[in-house]
């Protein structure tokens, strides 16, 4: 798939946990696993604003554009 999720990447840079992200987006660690591995088929805004927020940084920083 041409879109590449980088959540992991910013997880480490931030030195946060994926059960603590979950947490404080209010979403479960199950559908923050699916979201992580890229197999998500979409994303709510709401969720990525929170992820954004939570970790500081721009939807670009967690999801890319790869030509395959």
């Amino acid at each position: 798939m041409p879109i590449v999720v980088n959540l992991d990447l910013m997880l480490v840079k931030r030195g946060m946990k994926s059960k603590e992200l979950a947490q404080i987006i209010g979403i479960t660690t199950a559908n923050l696993s699916i979201l992580k591995s890229g197999k998500a088929k979409a994303v709510r805004f709401s969720t990525l604003e929170a992820i954004c927020e939570a970790l500081d940084c721009q939807p670009a920083d967690i999801l890319e554009y790869v030509e395959d």
